[in-house]
């Protein structure tokens, strides 16, 4: 996804607007997600890539677009902050369903998509095949935002 690439798509805007103005989701931004994003822009991306796959296969491309925003609604450097019950990627989900319910309310589905987005490094294996295309989504938005500086830094020195 370029970036802002999802603003000029109004049915999208139209199903996340009001998280998009909820402060919660607005501190998202203060967060760095893979060394070369920040959690909001993360989460957007996810979201969105996620709602065109959903829509193109005419699966709920609400439920995507909104609980593929709020996947990652935790306030805490995962790099940083260790937790007794277990690891980030098991942990995290929980927290961030938790705040999600505290800004809207969830569909069963919204709910399998938040807690299942980690499947691959967790055992919870999603019950949506909505839930899937998150998770997947969600990886390759990790690894394209960590590689993007070394890719543009790779075409840079061999355009000379």
């Amino acid at each position: 996804m370029q970036k802002n690439e999802w603003k000029a798509d109004s049915e999208y805007v139209s199903l996340v607007s009001d998280l998009l103005a909820n402060q919660m989701v607005k501190d998202l931004a203060n967060y760095t997600q893979h060394h070369h994003s920040n959690r909001l822009d993360h989460s957007i991306a996810v979201s969105f890539d996620s709602y065109r796959i959903a829509k193109r296969l005419h699966l709920d491309y609400r439920a995507v677009a909104r609980a593929g925003l709020l996947h990652d609604l935790f306030f805490y450097n995962w790099r940083t902050t260790k937790f007794d019950l277990g690891s980030h990627a098991f942990v995290h989900p929980r927290v961030a369903l938790r705040n999600a319910e505290k800004i809207t309310k969830l569909s069963p589905m919204e709910k399998d998509i938040i807690l299942k987005h980690m499947w691959g490094l967790t055992l919870a294996r999603p019950k949506y095949q909505e839930s899937v295309i998150v998770s997947l989504v969600d990886d390759y938005e990790a690894v394209h935002e960590f590689l993007s500086p070394f890719k543009a830094k790779f075409e840079r020195l061999t355009s000379i």
